[in-house]
């Protein structure tokens, strides 16, 4: 069955795929997208199960989440395109790495884990958000999230800007589990057969995805080096644009 997902273009210049992570559409790479592109054409989509793309009911995967991908760059026209996936998103850009070396120019990868089990495991700030979580209102929930997905130098603004994204756009919670199942159930990939040049991107005060699977990423890709953002969480594009831009822009060019 083809599931319909929703994307957009921004700019001019080499292909530059987006790719989000769990409980964010298209938006959620926020004012990053414009300061790419200046300098590529990005194009950004919503995973299924969240905002204007379709919400099959059913379990999600990883490799169905990378099909869905390689389906986007099909529509753009895109032949091949730098990719860049951060948590969710990146283990479905090392999916897509693996399962399509010819369309993956370079890679970059955010915050993000191999999936291993030897990867380290979520931080547990996240565990007790998880487990607490039920009992919630959606407002309260998704302030907590995402003021866990944030250090904490970020300002009750920028919280409160996501928050309010996230409440006007609002996704079912049956797809949210979707996508919380496929990456608990992402086995990894073999990183060995990743052919594209990579940066991995890490925030030191991400409380989601532990950052020292940023080195375990970095040293199984053949071509591949890691960079720590010092004193940035996990959503960092939202708190530093202009150095997320900046670096990313500066490695693929």
């Amino acid at each position: 069955m083809t599931v319909r997902i929703a994307w957009e273009r921004h700019g001019a210049g080499p292909p530059l795929i987006l790719i989000q992570g769990i409980g964010l559409a298209r938006w959620g790479f926020g004012p990053s997208v414009d300061l790419l592109a200046d300098r590529f054409e990005v194009i950004v989509y919503d995973n299924r199960g969240i905002g204007e793309s379709d919400a099959p009911p059913g379990s999600y995967s990883i490799p169905m989440l990378a099909e869905d991908a390689l389906q986007v760059l099909d529509e753009a026209g895109a032949s091949s395109a730098h990719v860049l996936g951060a948590s969710l998103g990146g283990m479905v850009a090392q999916q897509l790495a693996v399962e399509h070396p010819e369309r993956v120019e370079r890679l970059v990868l955010c915050c993000t884990t191999p999936g291993r089990s030897d990867a380290f495991p979520v931080p547990e700030p996240t565990v007790r958000l998880l487990a607490g979580a039920a009992a919630l209102d959606r407002e309260t929930a998704l302030t907590k999230f995402t003021q866990n997905a944030l250090s904490a130098g970020a300002s009750d603004e920028l919280v409160e800007r996501i928050v309010r994204l996230r409440l006007e756009k609002p996704q079912a919670v049956a797809a949210w589990g979707a996508q919380v199942a496929a990456g608990a159930g992402f086995e990894g990939v073999d990183l060995g057969r990743i052919q594209a040049r990579t940066l991995v991107l890490h925030g030191t005060e991400d409380n989601a995805v532990d950052p020292r699977n940023s080195a375990l990423l970095a040293e199984s890709i053949p071509d591949a080096r890691s960079t720590l953002l010092d004193g940035l969480g996990h959503m960092f594009w939202w708190e530093a644009p202009e150095l997320f831009a900046r670096t990313v822009g500066d490695f693929l060019s």
